[in-house]
């Protein structure tokens, strides 16, 4: 049997023992950082851009189209044919030209006739007025006589000169006729691929309203990017300027290259109903739906020496303005406006749960993430939420 003495004792230090037991599993248990939503600062590689879409387009290209009018006898080439300068393409039938040709021939052998008549005729008129003229210089013949002669002579002088003329004009019109003939036989007035063809063998062209356009031909490296940049957004892109583009067919695959252009207006429809072409980048409009955003057209030129790139792709344009790597970096929802100018302010948030104001630097921001450039430390952990954890 105990001791009652002793057994006060250990109930006595077992009660000492209870609130040194308590404060002990309160710190352990206390909150800290945890309670908060919070960020930490890492290293990384950040880029700050200009994102647009664009459309794909040949930079060079041409389109054919017939000079003179007739029934296509025979086209030799197909949509995708590589093709050399200077090869046919295309051949319309002749007929309606030749025949043209033998009437303006026929026209000008008629002209010369008469005019071999006319010199007949003006010998004979030239030869009356001398004897006139002799006649009367022995006062045999009337003054009238002689004025007639004279005026004889020169009519038919002035005839053979109307008879010349329009001996030439028949022949620059024959002229005419002969190039006209030779447009029914389309050579390619450059190298590279048929990438459209809008008629077809047996197809009657009319060359007297407009030029009717046959096919085009494009050099399909290099390529040029037609991207359509906000109002927002165009005063960050520059000449010169870095870019890269990617594809839907592409992949993670990025076409490296450089602004070459950047158009003045934004294209506008041909007319107000906006009814007709724009003036512009072949796909844009320059508006984009009631919100009536203002779309620049700027314009880059990328190699396809793999034929990857094919006209009308769309792209995702990224016109880098500033890149850094392996620099400290943070979300930009962790940054907070500072007093003081070109300066930011962050919560830092300690392991035991105090929180710090702190004034950073920031540098490139892809809109996301920001260049932390001094003011904290990596690891840092910074306040993206309310102070209070139970808030939000």
């Amino acid at each position: 049997m105990k001791h009652p003495r002793k057994t006060r004792r250990a109930l006595l230090a077992g009660l000492c023992l209870i609130p040194v037991m308590a404060l002990a599993a309160w710190q352990f248990n206390a909150p800290g950082r945890d309670q908060f939503a919070t960020v930490q600062v890492s290293r990384g590689d950040i880029e700050s851009s200009v994102t647009a879409l664009g459309t794909l387009q040949p930079r060079r290209y041409v389109d054919v189209g017939a000079q003179a009018s007739g029934q296509i006898k025979q086209l030799h080439v197909e949509v995708g044919d590589v093709v050399k300068e200077g090869q046919l393409l295309v051949e319309i039938d002749p007929a309606t030209q030749n025949a043209k040709l033998d009437a303006g021939r026929f026209s000008i052998d008629n002209l010369k006739a008469q005019l071999q008549e006319q010199r007949a005729l003006h010998d004979l008129a030239r030869q009356k007025y001398q004897r006139q003229q002799t006649l009367a210089a022995g006062g045999a013949t009337r003054e009238e006589d002689v004025q007639t002669a004279h005026a004889e002579r020169r009519a038919t002088e002035a005839r053979i000169q109307m008879f010349q003329a329009q001996i030439r004009q028949a022949e620059a019109s024959l002229r005419s006729d002969q190039a006209e003939l030779g447009y029914t036989r389309i050579y390619a007035p450059m190298a590279g691929t048929v990438v459209a063809l809008d008629a077809r063998t047996g197809q009657t062209l009319n060359a007297q309203q407009q030029t009717p356009l046959i096919l085009r031909i494009a050099k399909l490296s290099p390529m040029t990017v037609w991207a359509e940049v906000s109002e927002a957004d165009i005063g960050h892109v520059k000449p010169g300027m870095q870019a890269y583009f990617t594809t839907l067919a592409g992949g993670a695959r990025r076409w490296q290259s450089t602004v070459r252009q950047i158009l003045p207006v934004p294209p506008k429809p041909l007319d107000p109903s906006g009814q007709g072409g724009g003036g512009g980048s072949p796909s844009s409009s320059g508006k984009s739906g009631s919100a009536r955003v203002v779309l620049y057209t700027v314009l880059l030129d990328v190699e396809n020496a793999d034929n990857a790139l094919m006209a009308e792709m769309t792209t995702q344009v990224f016109f880098v303005a500033g890149a850094a790597k392996d620099v400290l970096t943070a979300p930009v929802s962790a940054l907070q406006n500072s007093a003081r100018a070109g300066r930011q302010q962050v919560r830092v948030v300690a392991r035991n749960g105090s929180i710090e104001t702190r004034e950073v630097s920031t540098g490139l921001s892809d809109r996301l993430q920001v260049q932390i450039l001094d003011g904290v430390n990596e690891g840092d952990h910074l306040l993206i939420g309310p102070v209070d954890g139970n808030e939000g």
